[in-house]
C-alpha cells in the first residue's frame, strides 16, 4: 500500500536539523483487550537508516501503521517533522513516503504512467525528478512495460521510486528488498544509504533479512511483545568488548591451554569440541605476549581470527531465541 502524495507545507514547517524527523512517545495500541504495542518510544533523525526488528507478532507492522495513520493510537503520540499524527495528521503525513506491505499500482498501465499518475497528485514533482528516480532504481528497461508483467522485485523498486518522488523527509519501508535478487538487494541498499547521507532523509526499515539490516542501517530498534527491548548502534565502538574474542587454531591444544592459563592478561573461555581450536579473550596490546609464549613452547599456530557476534546472534540474545519474521 502506497501512502497518498500530498502538497508540501510552507517553509515555516521545515524540519530543524536538531529535531527528530520521527518520534514515538509512549505509543500504545490495543485491539479489544489485547495490547499490541505497549508504551513504545524511539526516534529517527535526519540521515539515519534505522531498522525496526522483532519476532513474529512483536508489533512492528502495527507500529508502522500507526505512523502512517492506518491505525489509530490509543495512548501516546507520534510526531513527524514536529507535527502530531493524532492532532495534525495532514501536516505530519505530508513528510512521509513509504511502502506498507506490497506496493499497489494500476496493472494495465506502464511503470512510467504509474509514476506520472502519482506525480499529478503533487505540485512539485517534475519530469526531471521522475527521470532521476527511474535511473537510480534501475527501472529504465522495464519502464514502458505494463506493471502486470513486472516481477515482485520490479514492483518493489517501482514502489520505492514512487515513494521518493516528492522527496519525503521520512521514508518508511516494510521489507524493501523483498523479491530482489542479490544484485538488486545491493543496489537498493546502496541507494538507501546514499539518499540518507546526501539528501538527509530519515529512513525506517522493517525487514527480516538481518544480514542486510546490518549492512544497511546505522541503528536498530528491537521490539518484542509490543515493547522496546533495546536500541543498538551498528558499528559503534562503544558496543565492542574491551577484550576481543579470539579463535586460535593450534597443533597441540592441551599444551596451548596450559600456557595461556599462566598468562595473566589472557581470559580463557573454552576449547572447541574438535579439540583443535581455543577461544579466549585478550587485549590487542597483549597479543605479542600470547604469540611469543606459544612459539617458545613450540606450539604451532595455524590461525588466529577475531570472533564477532553478528546482528543475528545479538538479536537472538536480546529476544531470548525467538526468530525474526
Amino acid at each position: 500500500m502506497n501512502l497518498e502524495q500530498t502538497n508540501h507545507p510552507n517553509s515555516s514547517q521545515q524540519v530543524s536539523h536538531e529535531q527528530p524527523v520521527l518520534m514515538l512517545d509512549q505509543v500504545t495500541k490495543r485491539i479489544g483487550k489485547k495490547t499490541i504495542v505497549d508504551r513504545l518510544s524511539f526516534e529517527v533523525r535526519r540521515g539515519e537508516i534505522v531498522g525496526l526488528l522483532g519476532p513474529n507478532g512483536a508489533g512492528k507492522t502495527t507500529a508502522i501503521r500507526m505512523m502512517t495513520g492506518l491505525f489509530t493510537i490509543n495512548e501516546g503520540d507520534i510526531r513527524i517533522a514536529g507535527q502530531s499524527i493524532r492532532k495534525q495528521f495532514k501536516q505530519a503525513i505530508v513528510h512521509v513516503g513509504g511502502i506498507i506491505e506490497n506496493p499497489e499500482f494500476y496493472p494495465y498501465m506502464s511503470g512510467f504512467d504509474n509514476l506520472k499518475q502519482a506525480a499529478r497528485m503533487t505540485d512539485n514533482v517534475t519530469d526531471a525528478r521522475i527521470t532521476e528516480v527511474i535511473s537510480l532504481l534501475g527501472l529504465q528497461e522495464a519502464l514502458h512495460k505494463k506493471v502486470k508483467a513486472y516481477s515482485l522485485g520490479m514492483r518493489q523498486r517501482l514502489g520505492i521510486a514512487q515513494a521518493l518522488l516528492d522527496r519525503p523527509k521520512l521514508l518508511i519501508l516494510d521489507e524493501p528488498t523483498n523479491g530482489l535478487d542479490p544484485a538488486g538487494i545491493r543496489e537498493m541498499r546502496d541507494y538507501l544509504k546514499k539518499i540518507a547521507q546526501s539528501e538527509g532523509i530519515a529512513i525506517l526499515v522493517s525487514s527480516h533479512l538481518l544480514s542486510e539490516v546490518e549492512q544497511m542501517c546505522t541503528r536498530v530498534v528491537i521490539i518484542q511483545n509490543g515493547k522496546l527491548v533495546t536500541e543498538h548502534n551498528i558499528g559503534d565502538p562503544k558496543n565492542a568488548t574491551l577484550l576481543p574474542e579470539l579463535r586460535i587454531r593450534v597443533d597441540r591444544p592441551s599444551a596451548a591451554v596450559q600456557i595461556l592459563k599462566k598468562l595473566e592478561p589472557v581470559q580463557m573461555i573454552e576449547v572447541k569440541e574438535d579439540a583443535s581450536e581455543l577461544v579466549c579473550r585478550v587485549a590487542d596490546a597483549d597479543m605479542p605476549t600470547l604469540i611469543d609464549a606459544l612459539r617458545e613452547a613450540d606450539v604451532v599456530v595455524y590461525r588466529i581470527a577475531e570472533s564477532k557476534k553478528s546482528l543475528e546472534d545479538e538479536f537472538l540474545q536480546w529476544t531470548g531465541g525467538n526468530q525474526i519474521a
